[in-house]
């Protein structure tokens, strides 16, 4: 790990829409922090399309993303795709509702707008290792296909409790179908089709050598876990769940690890 200071080249600071309208003090407590410290141009931008033009102008400032995970995973997708991971460290500060912020957790940013601020100017940078996908999508923490569930709700509040009743004794066999799924780790068969999967998680497993956790909970209640480094699964149309974000449907898809491919700034110690 090494030390982060305040880059030559400054810092682009972009804020989020969602974060701006969400909690107006906490970015100008973030902007405040950030341009006492250092030389930082702040972009505001408007739409997701104005914030991917401005990150990818950032010339040599180092990105500093104001916003939730959402904003986080959307600016290190947006570097990957550019190759632009291994100019700097990307740093976070935290801002959004209390459930947005579970991947920021996980990485051990604060989540205090002052903190994460103060460790931008003077924290350390932590290499972190990167799941990508064959269509370039890119995975910072978690990658699940979970439990199958009654997604539908309730027409209405006066058939509600006759509703949720007729929920409850559906749900045990939902869940039981589970997902008729092919899944390969490093090429090698965990599971084919013919065995639903319940639940699937993947998760860097941090100074392993380049290799992610990969569990399989089947619905006849037994249970894999193995280490790899690739992941490929295939079958009837899946949606998956990549860090805070829900993507698909689709028939296949394989996610890699790639070690060590992005940096983020975080306290020291």
């Amino acid at each position: 790990m090494s030390h982060a200071g305040a880059p030559v080249g400054g810092l682009l600071v972009l804020v989020d829409p969602v974060a701006r309208r969400l909690d107006g003090e906490s970015v100008r407590i973030a902007k405040d922090v950030l341009s006492a410290g250092a030389a930082a141009k702040i972009c505001l931008p408007d739409s997701q399309e104005e914030f991917a033009r401005a990150l990818a102008r950032r010339g040599h400032r180092q990105p500093v993303i104001v916003g939730d995970d959402r904003a986080l995973v959307r600016a290190v997708g947006l570097l990957y795709r550019e190759r632009g991971l291994g100019d700097g460290a990307v740093s976070l500060i935290p801002v959004g509702q209390v459930g947005s912020l579970g991947l920021a957790r996980s990485l051990g940013v604060p989540l205090s707008a002052v903190a994460a601020a103060r460790s931008v100017l003077d924290g350390a940078v932590r290499p972190r290792d990167l799941l990508v996908d064959d269509s370039d999508g890119v995975v910072l923490g978690d990658l699940r296909i979970p439990p199958v569930r009654a997604a539908a709700r309730a027409p209405g509040p006066s058939v509600w409790s006759a509703y949720r009743s007729l929920v409850r004794t559906l749900v045990p066999s939902v869940a039981r179908v589970g997902h008729r799924l092919r899944v390969e780790a490093d090429g090698q068969l965990l599971v084919d089709v013919d065995r639903a999967v319940e639940d699937l998680r993947v998760v860097p497993v941090p100074a392993s050598g380049g290799t992610a956790e990969v569990t399989l909970r089947l619905a006849d209640g037994s249970s894999l876990r193995v280490r790899a480094a690739s992941v490929t699964v295939s079958g009837p149309d899946f949606r998956y769940r990549a860090d805070a974000l829900v993507a698909g449907p689709v028939r296949r898809r394989t996610w890699t690890l790639r070690p060590g491919a992005w940096s983020l700034t975080v306290p020291r110690g």
